[in-house]
């Protein structure tokens, strides 16, 4: 188990405050799990506060004493409601501030109400950009602990390969594979930023169960066991001749990599066969294409036209009717973080050391998908594997 060492910390802190100075911001509060662990080590139920300057205040109610051993931050001090906020900055000198940043595409409403009832005559303004640009961009070491999980994919890959076999389930696969993560240190929760998006360990699925759309935003979704989850692996039987889609998110110690194999017992189709290559040669595009100071966008632009060009852009990243508008997407504490490799993000540019996962998936109707999803490092050179595990389609 990894404690976030304190000097990481600061660094967050330090690029944060940066862009609230930029900003006209006199303090960020933060209250979402996903940004707490980030910028103080824990996840214990609270408040962050940090002002344009000096040291954040993390105000825990539950638990305190747990806090206090997890956070590498100076100050951790007990609250038990938003009351008790005024006089807490009171006692460290801080100001009421004048215009305050809250993550407003996550908070709940009425828990934001009483936040801002605790900052009453403060403006209150979303800040959800500045935190997830810090976040964008990793330390090197974010990347070690993300290296860790690239490992423990693989290991998830390589039993795959051992454990398929025609007549099992989608389920009963999910379960072995899902069981091999767990013994390998995952902790067990994927956590997506967008609402009602919603992620266990993977997609895992076969056949024509692969080319099912469903709610989340994603070019894969699966039946799913109930319309109550509505995606992922079913009771479907694996059977010859069928692509095989293992889209695991392994997460170590807080951080995630994704990673999409396809396997098949016997032989596939030529068409899937032919798609399978072709998507390998989206991935080649976007590593020519993608480097620091390239707009998001661009990338997303030039390789969605290079998967038209090669005839998929009627099942290009889903079916028709059902086609998601990006390619790729951050990874980091969540599976949905900047960079977006989406349409649209033309005035974004990368940056050194921003990691994503890139996805380019062709998706037949009644026939199934395949495709391809690494992690990648973005350096000044372009991108670089953190997940590396055997990228041919593995017949079985």
């Amino acid at each position: 188990m990894r404690i976030t060492p304190a000097s990481e910390l600061q660094t967050r802190i330090g690029k944060l405050q940066g862009f609230m100075q930029r900003d006209g911001l006199d303090a960020i509060l933060m209250i979402q799990n996903a940004d707490l662990f980030y910028f103080t080590g824990s996840i214990q139920q609270g408040m962050l506060y940090v002002p344009a300057s000096g040291e954040p205040l993390y105000m825990v109610r539950k638990d305190h004493g747990r806090a206090r051993m997890e956070s590498g931050l100076k100050e951790v001090v007990p609250f038990k409601s938003p009351k008790d906020i005024a006089g807490i900055l009171a006692a460290y000198g801080y100001p009421r501030p004048k215009r305050a940043g809250m993550e407003l595409d996550v908070v709940p409403v009425e828990l934001y109400q009483r936040f801002a009832k605790a900052f009453e005559g403060c403006e209150m303004v979303g800040a959800t950009h500045q935190i997830r640009m810090v976040r964008a961009v990793k330390s090197e070491y974010e990347i070690a602990i993300m290296k860790d999980a690239a490992l423990q994919v693989d290991r998830v890959y390589r039993r795959a390969l051992e454990v398929i076999r025609e007549g099992m389930t989608d389920l009963e696969l999910a379960a072995e594979l899902e069981f091999c993560a767990r013994k390998q240190g995952h902790q067990g929760v994927v956590r997506m930023r967008g609402f009602n998006n919603e992620l266990f360990y993977a997609q895992i699925f076969s056949g024509t169960d692969s080319a099912v759309p469903a709610f989340l935003d994603t070019p894969l979704g699966g039946l799913g066991v109930s319309p109550a989850v509505g995606q992922g692996a079913s009771y479907k039987q694996i059977r010859r001749g069928e692509p095989i889609i293992v889209d695991f998110g392994s997460c170590f110690d807080g951080y995630l990599v994704d990673q999409t194999r396809v396997f098949s017992l016997g032989p596939l189709p030529e068409r899937l066969m032919r798609a399978y290559e072709d998507m390998l040669r989206v991935q080649d595009k976007m590593m020519l294409v993608a480097r620091p100071g390239v707009p998001w966008g661009e990338v997303y632009d030039q390789c969605y036209q290079y998967a038209c060009e090669l005839g998929y852009c009627e099942v290009f990243m889903g079916n028709p009717g059902a086609q998601v508008s990006f390619i790729g997407h951050g990874v980091g504490t969540e599976i949905d973080e900047y960079p977006f490799i989406a349409r649209g993000f033309k005035d974004q540019l990368l940056e050194e050391n921003m990691t994503f996962a890139f996805e380019p998936k062709a998706v037949f109707a009644g026939l199934g998908a395949v495709g391809i999803e690494n992690t990648f490092r973005l350096t000044a050179d372009g991108p670089k594997h953190i997940t590396f595990s055997d990228q041919a389609l593995a017949i079985l």
